[in-house]
């Protein structure tokens, strides 16, 4: 019998657990894995925040039944030319597995063709939805930008520090601020735009939508004004790849070395620079004075619904959705306030998680009480993802009471007025709020994370 073969590939979802959310995306693998390797020989090529890990060979290739690609970002498939292959989500990979291995077997998967472009690597679904090939795009920028945020986020927070200690004309604050504030936080916006737009177009859509990103920066556009550079710049090399596909083969090397960058530059910064970037900075500006004059009612509310949605999905979507927002409103307004609220309802499930196999020992495994002595550590540093493998395993419980927790606590966070002068760092961001701020930023996690490890804890059943 062939050997079945899965690649699966993750978008990188996650601000500072990467590791976890391979972990996660590796799960996929594993259902897989543990219903085909009842009869047949299975490997699995992971392709998540770290790389690629277990690749497939060419032999690999050939000897196998059939290829399942349960990806959410673009992944190599021109070596798939030729070989039954179903091309589906990830969430398929974990939800339905049984169907994927039993089309394999049955010999129902669809032999794949590459459309010959060398650089293509897209692998839309078959029937995908506009708002999921959206989604994807944006994902594909945002998995890219995370560790901008991360490395930035952390290296500006340590500035602050070192700044209080030794003045803001010491040698260490200039430093760290040069490489973590005015370096990698800088580049967040153009890396953001220019893997959106490469995710499109492939590579020659990479330059346009980071210089597309830079221009959004330069000009107050912000972070909404870079989400568009990107998609304006893919679609627009996108465009020049159609309206040069009638010309000779022997031209064919002119078009990425010019054609591709010098018009796909032009175009899109004409399109920023007087159509995207006058639109996105009033609308920059107003957000700024709505959030000046926001209330603290709807402060407070908002609030809970980010600190809320921090819990939904862990690193998914939603999780990053809120924390997207967050960085845009950080990036245009220099306000860490909803900063705080996503940081302290990130931080509130696997604390939460970490603090109910403590006081309810009795109901967990020994395994599951090592883990979430680990999830103090994940929680305290905001690595929400460490809840992740608890989630899987009980998720209605987990999710609802950390959803729970992470929304009273995030609302707190409002309530209080605590202001989050870095987007990352989870306690290491208490080192340079101050004191007002550290007391409320503390007491709205203890709050939220007491909340949710009760209610799990009571909910849960016995192991």
């Amino acid at each position: 019998m062939k050997k079945i073969l899965m690649t699966l590939a993750f978008a990188a979802l996650t601000i500072a657990g990467a590791n976890a959310q391979v972990k996660f995306g590796a799960r996929a693998g594993l259902n897989l894995a543990n219903i085909a390797s009842k009869s047949n020989d299975v490997k699995v090529e992971t392709n998540g925040q770290i790389g690629i890990e277990n690749k497939l060979t060419k032999e690999d290739i050939e000897r196998a039944a059939g290829i399942i690609v349960a990806a959410d970002k673009k992944v190599e498939v021109a070596r798939f030319d030729g070989r039954p292959t179903i091309m589906t989500k990830v969430a398929d990979g974990i939800n339905k597995p049984q169907e994927l291995i039993q089309t394999i077997l049955d010999g129902k998967a669809p032999i794949y063709k590459h459309d010959g472009a060398a650089d293509s690597q897209e692998t839309d679904a078959e029937g995908e939805s506009l708002g999921r090939k959206i989604y994807k795009r944006l994902m594909e920028g945002v998995s890219n930008m995370l560790p901008f945020v991360v490395g930035g986020g952390i290296l500006i927070a340590v500035s602050f520090m070192a700044e209080s200690s030794f003045g803001e004309n010491s040698q260490i604050y200039k430093f760290l601020m040069d490489i973590g504030g005015n370096g990698a936080f800088t580049m967040l916006i153009p890396i953001l735009a220019g893997y959106i737009a490469m995710s499109i177009a492939d590579r020659p859509g990479l330059m346009p939508g980071m210089v597309g990103g830079l221009l959004a920066v330069n000009s107050g556009s912000g972070f909404l004004g870079g989400l568009a550079a990107g998609f304006i710049a893919g679609y627009v090399v996108q465009f020049l790849k159609k309206l040069t596909s009638g010309m000779p083969r022997s031209l064919d090397g002119i078009k990425p070395m010019i054609i591709y960058p010098v018009f796909g530059l032009l175009l899109t910064g004409l399109i920023m620079q007087f159509g995207i970037n006058p639109i996105f900075a009033g609308i920059n500006k107003s957000m700024n004075t709505a959030l000046t004059h926001l209330g603290t009612g709807n402060a407070v509310l908002l609030g809970a619904v980010l600190g809320g949605m921090m819990a939904v999905d862990m690193g998914g979507p939603v999780n990053k959705a809120a924390y997207t927002f967050s960085i845009g409103v950080f990036t245009a307004t220099k306000s860490g306030a909803f900063m705080a609220a996503v940081m302290a309802g990130g931080m509130v499930p696997p604390l939460a998680i970490a603090l109910a196999t403590l006081v309810f020992k009795h109901k967990f495994t020994d395994k599951e009480r090592e883990s979430g002595m680990t999830n103090w550590l994940l929680g305290a540093t905001f690595i929400t993802e460490g809840a992740i493998p608890f989630a899987a395993a009980d998720p209605v419980r987990v999710i609802v009471s950390s959803v729970i927790g992470s929304a009273i606590a995030g609302g707190l966070t409002q309530l209080w007025h605590v202001n989050a002068p870095a987007p990352h760092g989870g306690v290491l961001v208490a080192f340079v709020m101050n004191p007002h701020h550290v007391l409320f930023f503390f007491l709205s996690i203890i709050i939220g994370t007491v909340i949710s490890g009760m209610i799990y804890g009571i909910w849960k059943k016995v192991a």
